[in-house]
């Protein structure tokens, strides 16, 4: 089935060129173009595409402010930041929102592709230069208690999105499983979850762990 998407960017020339490459790939349709984060959301409440592409810096409404009305507003299509910011703000900006990926602009086709079928499919992607930079964002946010994980609790949470067991992360940490069992327990009660693969999937969305890979 092919994958309706709606493009959203300040620049004419990237965005014509943009829909240009996405029209020859036979697994995509561009259905809409906006101009701003503004123009992107009602066209995505009249269009319903099955992904949005927007960058992030735009007039009238930027990305970040047009990804949280989607999500405010009901969209539970994907959504992937193209942009080339490399800002840390920008980046935990987009997570908090709602992205469900964030690309620099010097993506190949390729990648684009399987980004935009990856995000249907409910995983979250950054762009590898993007990772480094979600890490350092993620330890300023740790010590300022974004999400309310201590330092320890994070360990734990990634030692579980890697798939280690109980007793495999106690032996890791040096620590008990009793008290590897306590932080689990703290995790899920900070996160609102009750088991051990929602709190990674919604530690990943909110920013709080980097996209498994």
């Amino acid at each position: 089935m092919t994958i309706r998407l709606l493009l959203a960017d300040d620049h004419l020339l990237f965005r014509r060129g943009l829909r240009g490459l996405l029209e020859d790939m036979p697994e995509t349709e561009v259905v809409g173009e906006a101009e701003n984060g503004h123009e992107a959301v009602l066209l995505a409440q009249r269009l319903q595409p099955d992904c949005i592409l927007l960058d992030i810096h735009m007039p009238v409404l930027d990305g970040c402010g047009a990804v949280a009305l989607l999500r405010q507003g009901g969209y539970r299509g994907g959504i992937i930041i193209l942009t080339v910011s490399q800002a840390d703000e920008d980046l935990v900006c987009a997570i908090r929102a709602g992205a469900d990926a964030y690309l620099l602009k010097n993506v190949t086709p390729e990648d684009l592709l399987k980004t935009i079928q990856a995000v249907l499919s409910e995983q979250a992607v950054l762009s590898p230069e993007m990772m480094r930079t979600a890490f350092n964002a993620l330890r300023q946010n740790a010590a300022q208690g974004w999400g309310g994980l201590s330092e320890r609790e994070w360990q734990i949470l990634r030692a579980i999105q890697r798939g280690q067991t109980t007793a495999e992360i106690a032996a890791a940490l040096f620590i008990s499983t009793n008290t590897v069992k306590t932080h689990v327990r703290h995790i899920f009660e900070k996160l609102g979850v009750s088991d051990r693969r929602t709190a990674v999937t919604k530690a990943e969305r909110l920013g709080i762990l980097p996209p498994k890979g």
